[in-house]
């Protein structure tokens, strides 16, 4: 039987408009469509300036639609211009995700979305209702476009006259998907490196990648609004555990770095000094771009990264990990607890039991996952646990930063890494969702203690 993706406004429903569809499963089997044929075009002879095998074809769509900026292959170098705009688009497609285009499309074309289709863009974009759902696809391409024009006119002021006008103008295109997506993939094996002390594209790089990471409901709040009292709670949250992590990780970074002769020991001003630090320090929570050699960071640093990276973005963004907001309320959780108050709260606001459960939930899945893929790519791969683990946290908060594990991955370990990339950008509760139907229990057990800790 045939599920059609759209109905036209005033057609009347065929029968098969009653069959259930699993929306987390509709949003996963879009995904492996989209890296199927990225792969496909990927192999195309005039994609690369030499063969690349099936396998790194598919790493490297994988990547792309994930928005993660690992690689097997140098982006640069390996593809021709064809193949360098297909993993631009697989990285915008990734980046604002499926269902916002198809949402989109339908609207442009006078179609009206079928109900499970709703779900399945509800789905997507964590919204609370369907009617919201629909109007945020919009929402979502208007500031995304808007937010990426203004940074390819930024950037191509700085790149232009470094490199020249067809090349400056490409390059400030590419960096300007590339970051505001949060995907990290660069044109230099390098990265951002021989930029390490320009002003003017690391912090257009850390704005597109931050503004990316905030997402369109806080974007679109803080225009609307530009004052901190009318702003929601979730805001607020939002933006302060942002600029904590950016703080706090930005002084981190320069105080453990400050004197490795292969990183910012290498810079000769504090203010070029500072300048690494912030852009190192921001970029962990999923952007992927580099000015540092992240092999050289010394082991504080990396173990630092794995939080940060671990943590992630704001929900409805570009970014992924667990989400700034699940560990705010994981924290706020623990707190109220060690106060003796069973309630969840912070700005005279308390949290549902389903919120902090679905907080819980997230965060133990995750752990999960990094764990059995550190288990496994520890019994494959031949390389230090330090970069193992940089690794397979680095997949699973879809940030593309490595300590030059990628390479070294083999098969076995590719494969590993795709499956914790795309569980990274899909969600880990929604690839439980994925997995298993929820259903509500309508039987009520007598309550016991049981000891914890």
């Amino acid at each position: 039987m045939t599920v059609r993706l759209f109905d036209r406004v005033g057609k009347r429903p065929g029968p098969d408009n009653h069959r259930r569809i699993n929306p987390p499963r509709l949003l996963l089997q879009s995904f492996l469509v989209l890296i199927g044929l990225g792969a496909a075009l990927l192999k195309l002879p005039f994609a690369t300036t030499s063969p690349i095998t099936w396998m790194e074809a598919a790493f490297t769509a994988t990547s792309a639609v994930t928005v993660t900026g690992l690689v097997v292959v140098d982006t640069g170098s390996q593809f021709t211009l064809f193949g360098q705009l297909v993993i631009l688009t697989l990285i915008q497609l990734g980046g604002l995700g499926l269902m916002t285009f198809a949402v989109l499309t339908a609207l442009a074309l006078g179609f009206k979305l079928r109900l499970q289709h709703q779900l399945a863009a509800q789905e997507a974009f964590n919204e609370i209702s369907l009617h919201t759902a629909r109007k945020a696809g919009a929402s979502i391409a208007g500031f995304a476009l808007t937010a990426e024009l203004i940074g390819i006119v930024i950037l191509g002021s700085f790149f232009v006259p470094e490199l020249g006008w067809s090349e400056g103008i490409y390059h400030a295109i590419f960096y300007t998907i590339s970051a505001f997506n949060n995907a990290g993939f660069a044109l230099s094996p390098d990265s951002l490196s021989g930029f390490v002390t320009h002003p003017g594209i690391t912090l257009s790089v850390t704005a597109l990648f931050i503004a990316g990471g905030l997402g369109y409901i806080v974007m679109m709040e803080l225009f609307e609004h530009r004052s901190w009292r009318k702003l929601s709670v979730y805001v607020k949250i939002i933006l302060g555990a942002t600029l904590l992590l950016n703080v706090i990780a930005t002084v981190a970074v320069l105080v453990l770095e400050f004197g490795n002769p292969e990183t910012l020991g290498a810079l000769d001003s504090f203010t070029d000094k500072l300048l690494a630090a912030w852009f190192q320090g921001t970029t962990p929570r999923t952007a992927g771009f580099n000015t540092l050699d992240i092999g050289a960071l010394t082991a504080g640093t990396s173990v630092l990264m794995l939080l940060l990276m671990f943590i992630g973005g704001a929900p409805n963004s570009t970014s992924s990990g667990i989400k700034i907001s699940t560990f705010v309320i994981l924290l706020a959780a623990t707190r109220s607890f060690l106060r003796g108050n069973l309630k969840v709260s912070f700005f005279w606001r308390s949290l549902s039991q389903e919120t902090v459960l679905k907080a819980l939930a997230t965060a133990t899945l995750g752990m999960a996952i990094i764990f059995l893929a550190v288990f496994f790519l520890s019994a494959t791969v031949d390389d230090e646990f330090l970069n193992i683990a940089f690794e397979a946290v680095s997949a699973f908060g879809t940030v593309g930063l490595s300590r030059g594990t990628t390479g070294e991955l083999g098969t076995v370990g590719q494969w590993i890494i795709m499956a914790v990339m795309l569980i990274g950008r899909l969600g880990p509760l929604t690839l439980g969702y994925t997995l298993t139907v929820r259903r509500k229990s309508h039987v009520q057990y007598a309550t016991t203690e049981f000891p914890v800790g």
